[in-house]
């Protein structure tokens, strides 16, 4: 798994590539914890490249996720391909995550105006 983070339009995007697993979830999680430090209002996800998920990973993402509620921050997930959507509908997070399927999607949700 490889990770390349920048922002666009004031906001932190993190893309990953290949698979995010046992073996690879721990990396996602710094990224992640860092990010939760820094308390970022609102972060993407960019998951064109992943191509498998498991159980380890969904959770480093829930992890995230409760971290940010403690300070209102929010987290879009975008670009997930067809096999890794299905996991997330297998487990019902699209529930729990917002998943858009652009950047440009996501980036209008999370810089419009709370309540619009």
């Amino acid at each position: 798994m490889k990770t390349r983070e920048f922002t666009e339009d004031g906001l932190h995007i993190v893309a990953i590539e290949g698979e995010i697993d046992l073996a690879r979830s721990p990396e996602l999680r710094e990224v992640l914890h860092a990010h939760a430090k820094a308390r970022r209002p609102a972060l993407i996800v960019d998951f064109q490249g992943v191509s498998y998920v498991d159980s380890s990973g969904l959770a480093t993402l829930i992890e995230y996720v409760r971290k940010a509620q403690a300070y209102r921050g929010r987290l879009a997930l975008v670009q997930v391909n067809e096999r890794v959507q299905t996991i997330f509908d297998l487990v019902r997070l699209r529930e729990f995550l917002s998943i858009y399927p652009t950047l440009a999607d996501a980036k209008t949700a999370l810089l419009a105006p709370p309540g619009a």
